[in-house]
């Protein structure tokens, strides 16, 4: 069964974290599970001065000591000290990040895209590099600053699903943790409205219904392999409009997608899955 006992929320004191604390904190509530803040700084990064008049040592020293102060200090009321562990690190923030997940064992991460067009912020950033390594599953959102959590008692989830074989994996994951905190998931499925496996010699509407059937009757195999009983939503045309529109309706707090088991050149966390976190009107769980 899947839980979620332990969640890591990178800081780097911006007002997109601050904005995410209500996010972590409902994520708390709702998994019973435990947070713990990390602080990744430069430690190469010096003021030339400095340099001149004191040794690398010394200034290191010093940076370190302030990295430790505002991070202690961060979202202090919000997460108390006795409670939520800090750990400060220093290099690379997105490969100590997910080295750290991964050798502690986290089981969510939690962080911000920066707010911004999307793929032009996010690609390249602290959040994409975490998206496309990170071992556990991430949840992000470009909306921290203009939406807020649901109420606690709101647990109503999306999962965007495909027909591959990675899809019984994201279904089976979806499914597990949605029944552990007694959430209603609804999975939707998208057919592009001329997807070139959409027999030809029928018109368009056949067409459309008989994918309809046939991914109908696939999703039931994959529920029935990952021992999901998630409500089905099929629809057709743009994907991520399809999906971000059925998110908006169900009033979802969550919309759940995969991330590719391999890596790429576009990364785990394919090129659709950056447009439809950037259109989700709500928080994007990728797994």
């Amino acid at each position: 069964m899947t839980t979620i006992q332990n969640i890591l929320f990178p800081v780097d004191f911006s007002p997109s974290c601050v904005a995410m604390a209500p996010f972590v904190k409902r994520a708390v509530s709702i998994f019973g599970a435990r947070v713990t803040l990390v602080h990744v700084f430069d430690l190469y990064i010096h003021d030339a001065f400095q340099l001149y008049v004191r040794s690398i040592s010394e200034v290191a020293e010093e940076q370190q000591n302030v990295a430790r102060d505002k991070l202690d200090s961060f979202l202090k009321s919000e997460f108390p000290l006795a409670e939520c562990p800090r750990i400060l690190l220093s290099g690379s923030a997105a490969t100590e990040i997910t080295q750290l997940a991964r050798k502690n064992g986290f089981d969510l991460i939690i962080m911000p895209t920066h707010a911004g067009i999307f793929r032009g912020t996010l690609l390249g950033s602290t959040t994409a590099k975490v998206l496309n390594h990170a071992d556990c599953p991430v949840l992000t959102t470009q909306h921290a600053e203009n939406i807020s959590p649901r109420q606690l008692e709101h647990r109503e989830w999306v999962c965007a699903i495909g027909l591959d074989s990675d899809s019984q994996r994201v279904l089976r994951y979806a499914s597990q943790v949605a029944e552990s905190v007694h959430a209603n998931l609804t999975l939707v499925h998208v057919i592009p409205t001329s997807p070139p496996e959409l027999r030809v010699g029928l018109d368009l509407e056949d067409r459309l219904q008989l994918a309809k059937r046939e991914a109908a009757d696939r999703i039931e195999e994959l529920q029935s392999a990952a021992g999901s009983h998630a409500l089905v939503s099929i629809g057709s045309g743009s994907i991520k409009h399809a999906v971000a529109e059925q998110a908006r309706r169900l009033r979802a707090d969550v919309l759940i997608i995969g991330r590719s088991p391999q890596s790429g050149t576009l990364g785990r966390l394919r090129d659709l899955s950056y447009a439809v976190a950037r259109d989700a009107p709500c928080p994007v769980l990728s797994v």
